[in-house]
């Protein structure tokens, strides 16, 4: 942990259904503690995690409105009171801070800010704190998000991965999802290495290759987008049916 102050700590968590990372970070001076992309499906085991470790959930952050799962955010409010961060464009009357690009939030000593990664949807954000980012569906290890729905955009895209690809490169990147088995990686080997957009490719260049991919629609996605719209505060039968 030599690129963070020492009293910050981040756990990976991981959904095997829908291959989601979830983030839980905590200052360990003050115990204050934000949790990134929760699964609704996970509550239980991360609002274990959060009281084993003696934590305050002061926010729950998401990085934009999933396609593939449902949120635990309203679950969590509801138990902790921690409060639920999204960015503006996502308009849902349910969250507590439609935030913007910059802004900034406080784990004790620690500081979250706010960076405007569109390009998978209008209103991706990401995440960065001392020496790490936390990209959601935007940059994944050698992969990015697709843009090919929910009002994706390839060209904001390109742009969003060249203003991640402009931090320090020993930044540690940890994503959203993956599929290959990678945990995180770096600024540094994501623009060499990845495989969409690394090695300086143009934007003519990356938008061929995702014209060309042929993606089916998430499994989940007829009821993931509405179910967070509501920050996850279905119908339990609803959810059951899915």
């Amino acid at each position: 942990m030599s690129h963070f102050r020492t009293s910050l700590s981040i756990r990976q968590l991981f959904d095997y259904e829908t291959w989601t990372y979830t983030y839980l970070l905590w200052d360990e001076g003050s115990k204050e503690a934000a949790l990134i992309d929760t699964v609704r499906e996970q509550y239980e085991r991360d609002l274990n995690l959060v009281n084993e470790l003696g934590l305050t959930l002061k926010y729950t952050l998401d990085t934009h409105i999933h396609a593939d799962h449902i949120t635990a955010n309203g679950l969590l409010r509801d138990t902790t009171g921690a409060e639920i961060i999204i960015h503006k464009n996502a308009a849902i009357s349910c969250a507590d801070q439609l935030v913007s690009d910059g802004q900034e939030f406080y784990l004790g000593e620690q500081v979250i800010e706010v960076m405007h990664t569109p390009g998978h949807t209008n209103m991706d954000i990401s995440y960065k704190i001392d020496g790490a980012v936390f990209t959601g569906d935007t940059l994944l290890v050698r992969d990015c998000g697709r843009t090919d729905f929910q009002l994706g955009n390839t060209q904001a895209m390109y742009e969003s991965l060249q203003l991640l690809f402009s931090l320090p490169e020993d930044t540690l990147v940890f994503p959203g999802h993956d599929y290959k088995g990678f945990t995180h990686s770096t600024i540094g080997e994501e623009k060499r290495f990845n495989v969409r957009v690394g090695g300086g490719k143009s934007f003519a260049e990356f938008k061929a290759i995702m014209d060309a991919m042929k993606l089916p629609p998430p499994r989940r996605l007829a009821i993931s987008v509405p179910g967070n719209m509501v920050c996850g505060k279905l119908d339990e039968a609803a959810v059951d049916k899915s």
